[in-house]
């Protein structure tokens, strides 16, 4: 009876698994011709699975786009896996009502899964009332006055990287220049950084002597995966694609499970004692004046959430507040510190930038400045701004669309029969891309000298970048609407940090041709040596200690 019972119950599995995956292919076959984005100009499809793309992967994306819309104008549509049609639009009016618009336009469900599957589900992967929620707990964390006590701790950790470089320029009797790989400092520099901003942890990463650090080694592992490729990449895919797949672990799922085991336990326990703390804090103990003052972000989250002022029912649970940990991370380290890679990058090809910067910064009589003093500095500001605008961390995001609409254009398009449109129908489930780095590089927006390095450009900056919906500084790095960077502040003043201390002491030269380095993305975009990409991230520059004259 029970094997019968067992194989009726296994044949209606595989029933229903085979009638899910029929009609997964019909309608992933018949979408294309449906979409009313199928009118659009745009690239034509080279392939029934790739799409619009020659190859999976293609290195040279961001200069395809450039071609694209060279070609199609501001606002097109290309095709993606299976020729699901895609919306690619640089018109400011369409960005401002898809970014202010977070009830319609939803991060896409693949960003979602992929995240999610890494990271949980805090801030970066949550929508709706769920966002709100966790964003108005977490947002006094990250204020101006949070991120003012915080400064000296970026300080801190930006000159035990100089001196550490400053060891390892040291070449006695050598006449040959010293070539350090610049990541792996600023990674553990801005790792250490978030640490103890953070969450009062110390990761000891800048330490030589310090132990491997199990906290520390799970958020590497979950960072590592997002560079991942190959096998990992498609089952990634197909498990987004085909959702009974999900069921089946493999190498990722053990991986990323495991990671996240460690990063739960921990997490959890220094939530539980922060907890504590203010709860003495709040009953008079003795150690309350230390609690009260405890500037780290988990705490000041832990705090607010806390607060008599807020609803039992409105505060986050434990299981919430974990989950924005990997938001701290991103905010705090990945964004901040290959961001600052490319920021030495670029003052490595513009020598005399980097001099009239190292002229602002040698001027300050200080080798430890508050907040207010880095952000009183207006060249440092605007190599800050340039860098940020040529070497956008993040290259571009995804919506979908969670109902059908209407969206507003500046530019009219025609389509494919010659007829003119202002605005463009969206259906329900549609994706529209948002391209980060094309807008900041836009020569409509910014001028004919767009993709030069420059940072004279904030003196007076072009007035058709106000049309930019950003939340910062009239460009999309950090996005704008309801979901913009909410460490935005946070990065700003810990990359000025870095900075003010590495180029006091170093002149940065190239170590290689510029054409040597390439950049590829995992969330956040990483250089890379054009014939190392196996080894990792990396970024050798000639470090030469500076002499005053």
């Amino acid at each position: 009876m029970t094997s019968e019972f067992a194989t009726k119950a296994l044949t209606s599995i595989g029933t229903a698994a085979l009638a899910y995956a029929i009609w997964k292919i019909v309608t992933t076959l018949v979408a294309p011709y449906r979409s009313s984005l199928r009118n659009l100009p745009g690239p034509p499809s080279v392939s029934w699975i790739l799409g619009s793309f020659r190859k999976s992967g293609e290195e040279n994306v961001p200069v395809l786009f450039e071609e694209w819309s060279r070609k199609y104008g501001a606002t097109f549509s290309f095709q993606d896996w299976f020729n699901e049609y895609i919306l690619y639009t640089e018109d400011t009016k369409a960005m401002n009502h898809v970014l202010n618009h977070a009830q319609t336009y939803a991060k896409s469900a693949e960003d979602t899964f992929y995240l999610g599957k890494i990271f949980g589900h805090g801030l970066l992967t949550v929508e709706g009332d769920q966002h709100k929620q966790q964003r108005r707990i977490v947002n006094p964390a990250f204020g101006p006055a949070q991120v003012r006590e915080l400064t000296e701790i970026f300080v801190d950790k930006a000159q035990q990287l100089r001196d550490i470089w400053i060891d390892g320029a040291s070449n006695p009797g050598s006449d040959e220049p010293s070539i350090i790989e610049v990541t792996s400092g600023l990674n553990k520099a801005t790792l250490d950084a978030i640490g103890i901003a953070g969450f009062n942890y110390s990761f000891g990463a800048l330490d030589p002597n310090s132990k491997p650090n199990e906290l520390g080694e799970a958020f590497r592992a979950l960072f590592q995966m997002m560079t991942g490729g190959g096998v990992s990449s498609i089952m990634l895919l197909l498990k987004f694609a085909i959702p009974i797949l999900r069921i089946f672990p493999d190498g990722f799922d053990r991986e990323s499970a495991a990671a996240q085991a460690v990063a739960r336990r921990v997490g959890m326990q220094l939530i539980q004692e922060k907890k504590a703390e203010v709860l003495k804090a709040a009953s008079g103990g003795v150690d309350s004046g230390d609690a009260l003052r405890s500037r780290d972000l988990l705490t000041l989250l832990i705090k607010a959430n806390m607060d008599t002022d807020v609803p039992e029912d409105r505060r986050l649970s434990d299981e919430d507040v974990l989950a924005q940990i990997p938001t701290f991370f991103i905010a705090g380290h990945e964004t901040t510190s290959y961001g600052t890679a490319f920021g030495l990058f670029a003052l490595a090809q513009a020598q005399g930038i980097q001099q009239k910067l190292r002229e602002e910064l040698l001027g300050v009589g200080t080798d430890t400045p508050t907040m207010d003093e880095l952000n009183s500095l207006p060249y440092l500001d605007a190599v800050v701004r340039e860098i940020l605008r040529v070497h956008a961390p993040v290259l571009a995001t995804g919506r979908t669309a969670m109902k059908d609409d209407i969206l507003p254009l500046s530019i009219p398009y025609t389509d494919r029969h010659g007829r003119k449109h202002d605005h463009v129908k969206i259906d329900k489930g549609a994706d529209v891309k948002i391209p980060i780095q094309a807008i900041n590089s836009s020569k409509a927006l910014w001028g004919d000298d767009a993709a030069l390095f420059k940072p004279e450009r904030w003196v007076q900056p072009p007035e058709a970048i106000q049309a930019i919906p950003g939340v910062w500084g009239n460009m999309m790095t950090f996005l704008g609407g309801p979901r913009a960077c909410i460490g935005y502040r946070f990065a700003l003043v810990e990359m000025k940090a870095l900075l003010f201390t590495l180029i006091r002491a170093f002149v940065f030269e190239l170590a290689l041709p510029v054409e040597d380095i390439i950049k590829k993305t995992a969330i956040v975009q990483r250089p890379f040596v054009r014939d190392k990409v196996e080894q990792g991230s990396q970024l050798p520059l000639i470090l030469k200690p500076y002499q005053r004259s």
